[in-house]
């Protein structure tokens, strides 16, 4: 009996050493949710190029808590909510705590909510919300919830530094706004009518339109409808395609209008506008690889010599400023519990390659500088690196700093705690 019962213990100790070994956690994991398939898979796949090569960045570093390295965990969401949803269900599955998004708000909007009744009926299995790029106002606003946080600066925040460029500008009269058919484009479409009815009443909207996301292969009948209307410049929050066809078809109808776009410079858009960007596209943005100094310099090359396949150059600087603070977080709580590291991110800050950024601890949102530019002949002064080998890059025409971007929220944030 003596010889059973000591067999037994030592087969609870076996056990507990085999289960703590188990659970010790040998990486990291960032589940990665955004279109890989589709018509915007070459910004997903993109996106999927410059968080591997942040992470890498961390993971070459050392990695966290002595040694923990990251590694990402891809699912394509088609920027499709219903199959974004279904990807989530996966990381959920896999016991994944970290979910980075950015592509869609949309999107955006299906999983935060899916976060956040997650978390609250799972609380020993949570998950932070890491959004990268889904800059709809809402999700930091009526939408706001505790376990969510978004790096780049929201479409308010962009149409607030882009209508004052445009406010001292004499030179424009008439406005058309383009917009894609969902949050987003609602959103960009409402602020440029307030923004510059309260900066610039003089100037006239001449026209309004929205059309279907990813849906629209020929924008021929709207540029006839801009040239009609008289249209000295057009403001739209279109990407992707969209964008890339919409300047494309007003290139070939030889419509000079001036375009004010927030994603002209994701991938795809300048070889798709080719020339016909220059002096012509101009975008807002939390960065750009001509915003100058060392660091951005050897940033923009370091991601070139990581991918001189790819033809293509960073964008979302904001995955960068969400990798880090992650990684403070991380290191500062000596844990990856997601309640802790939620915490810890809802007053992070650190001083990026473009100066000081900090998270509002009152709605998720960082706050960050902000930078209008032009889209140049590339070897000029200000337009040091091209984008996508193209000729062509971005020239800064101000800089919006962080402080500069606070704007009133309407979010009551519920915390678990």
């Amino acid at each position: 009996m003596m010889i059973k019962n000591m067999l037994i213990g030592l087969s609870v100790v076996i056990l507990a050493l085999m289960t703590g070994c188990s659970e010790k956690q040998d990486t990291i994991k960032l589940g990665y949710i955004d279109p890989l398939s589709g018509p915007f898979a070459n910004i997903g796949e993109h996106v999927l190029r410059e968080l591997q090569f942040f992470v890498k960045d961390v993971n070459d570093r050392g990695g966290v808590l002595n040694g923990v390295k990251f590694e990402i965990v891809s699912i394509d969401g088609k920027a499709n909510p219903q199959e974004s949803l279904i990807g989530f269900r996966q990381l959920v599955d896999q016991n994944i705590q970290f979910l980075v998004q950015g592509t869609s708000s949309a999107v955006a909007g299906a999983l935060t909510e899916a976060v956040a009744k997650h978390n609250e009926r799972n609380p020993e299995k949570a998950i932070v919300y890491l959004n990268y790029g889904a800059v709809d106002p809402v999700l930091t606003n009526d939408r706001c919830n505790f376990w969510h946080f978004r790096f780049d600066a929201d479409a308010d925040m962009k149409m607030e530094a882009m209508t004052d460029m445009m406010a001292v500008d004499s030179t424009i009269k008439k406005v058309y706004l383009i917009n894609q058919d969902y949050s987003f484009g609602h959103v960009v479409s409402r602020a440029s009518k307030s923004m510059l009815g309260v900066k610039r009443p003089d100037i006239n909207i001449v026209g309004d339109d929205l059309h279907p996301l990813g849906k629209i292969k020929d924008f021929s009948p709207y540029i006839s409808k801009i040239r009609a209307s008289g249209a000295d410049s057009v403001i739209t929050g279109n990407w992707g395609a969209d964008l890339a066809l919409l300047v494309r078809a007003a290139s070939e109808a030889g419509l000079e209008v001036d375009f004010y776009t927030q994603y002209a410079g994701i991938v795809g858009g300048l070889s798709a506008m080719g020339e016909a960007a220059a002096d012509r596209v101009k975008q807002v943005t939390m960065w750009h690889v001509n915003s100058g100094g060392e660091a951005s310099d050897a940033l923009t090359q370091a991601y070139r010599d990581q991918f001189p396949k790819a033809d293509d150059d960073l964008f979302f600087l904001s995955l960068k400023h969400a990798i880090e603070l992650l990684v403070m977080a991380i290191n500062e709580t000596k844990s990856v519990d997601p309640l802790l590291i939620a915490k810890a991110l809802e007053n992070s800050r650190y001083e990026g390659i473009t100066g000081e950024v900090y998270m509002r601890a009152d709605n998720h949102q960082l706050m960050q500088p902000l930078y209008v530019s032009t889209f140049k002949k590339s070897g000029g002064d200000g337009v040091t690196f091209d984008v996508e080998r193209m000729g062509i890059g971005p020239m800064t025409d101000f800089v919006t700093q962080a402080e500069n971007t606070h704007l009133p929220t309407t979010c009551n944030m519920e915390r678990p705690f």
